[in-house]
């Protein structure tokens, strides 16, 4: 199987799902903190070929999320200045394998890519709402850096 360079948040729950998938599946990770990693602006952007600037963003984001970041009003280097300076905003999980890089858990694109074992519930991005409980929202399981 597959060599997966996975980069993630550490704690957060859509995260671990989308390992677990993974891992099931037979392949093997590398797995890496997300909002600890060395980025620059070119690395990042190499995770988001064609996609939309709108769809770099992790929609979960406090920031996002509360109206201070407005994706769809950004520009490509307005975008990875912002998500340089804070990696919450970055979409993720953010997957390498074998030089191709990809941009959040698109589970029927992955699956064509390096290959999925079939599962009775899908795995996607995000934390579902089983995860959390009533005293943690989705912004302080997966918004948030466990830091602060």
């Amino acid at each position: 199987m597959a060599k997966v360079v996975f980069y993630g948040k550490p704690g957060c729950g859509g995260n671990a799902r989308q390992k677990a998938a993974l891992a099931r599946s037979g392949h093997e990770l590398d797995v890496r903190d997300l909002l600890t990693a060395p980025w620059t602006a070119e690395a990042l952007r190499s995770f988001f070929g064609a996609r939309p600037v709108a769809e770099w963003f992790n929609a979960a984001s406090p920031r996002v999320k509360g109206g201070e970041v407005r994706p769809e009003t950004l520009d490509a280097e307005s975008a990875l200045a912002l998500m340089l300076a804070d990696p919450l905003l970055i979409r993720r999980p953010l997957i390498e394998v074998d030089g191709r890089r990809e941009a959040g858990f698109d589970a029927p694109l992955i699956d064509a890519w390096i290959g999925l074992a079939p599962v009775a519930s899908p795995v996607g991005e995000g934390c579902p709402s089983h995860e959390r409980s009533p005293e943690r929202s989705d912004a302080e399981t997966c918004g948030r850096s466990a830091v602060g």
